[in-house]
């Protein structure tokens, strides 16, 4: 009897070890699947690029060494954060400023909002776009409703961007001239308004107003 009794429970115990081991999983599937159904934050990416002949490719390879100023932006698509069709990042309307972020990174965070900013100040201007990286869906919707960012986001859960540019750093800003050429590419951290400004007027030639 006591064996049969033991038999019957191994299997319940079994399963039962495998629902909590399962639960971290489900849980971060769940939030993503209750952010998807909220509205993004974030605007849609059908105004950001133009039909346009692309740049000739950069001699040598890009994620040897860092990207230097003059290269064409890396012949990269990816998914936009409110969906619809991917964008090619060398059709983005330019001069154009990516910011590439994370939920969990504190200095992204911390610069967000003045990118936000810098997005209405400069309007008509130049174009701000976001690139999320490594990130989950519910993070990063949460940090853009949060902090009230507005401007599209493109997705990169494989750093794809980053080894294309040869850099490891995040937060990090590339300024694109009108070509879809970089101009700048800075990782000192979390930026603020003022030299978000500096780097728009030094790199792409555009005046920030107060």
């Amino acid at each position: 009897m006591r064996n049969r009794l033991v038999a019957l429970l191994v299997p319940a115990l079994l399963a039962v070890a495998g629902c909590t081991d399962a639960g971290p999983e489900n849980a971060s599937r769940t939030r993503d699947e209750a952010a998807q159904s909220r509205p993004s934050p974030f605007a849609d990416c059908s105004g950001l690029t133009t039909d346009r002949p692309s740049a000739p490719p950069a001699s040598g390879t890009a994620s040897a060494t860092p990207a230097a100023a003059g290269t064409p932006l890396p012949e990269l698509t990816l998914a936009c954060f409110t969906g619809g069709a991917p964008v090619e990042l060398r059709q983005i309307t330019g001069p154009a400023v990516l910011n590439l972020w994370a939920s969990w990174c504190a200095p992204c965070r911390a610069e967000l909002p003045a990118f936000q900013r810098l997005s209405e100040r400069a309007e008509g201007q130049l174009t701000v776009v976001g690139v999320n990286m490594r990130d989950t869906r519910s993070g990063a919707q949460s940090i853009g409703e949060d902090f009230g960012v507005r401007f599209p986001s493109l997705i990169d859960q494989g750093e794809a961007l980053q080894r294309s540019l040869g850099r490891k750093a995040i937060p990090m800003t590339v300024l694109v001239d009108a070509n879809s050429r970089i101009r700048h590419v800075d990782v000192s951290g979390a930026l603020d308004d003022a030299r978000l400004a500096e780097l728009v007027r030094v790199h792409l030639g555009v005046v920030v107003p107060e």
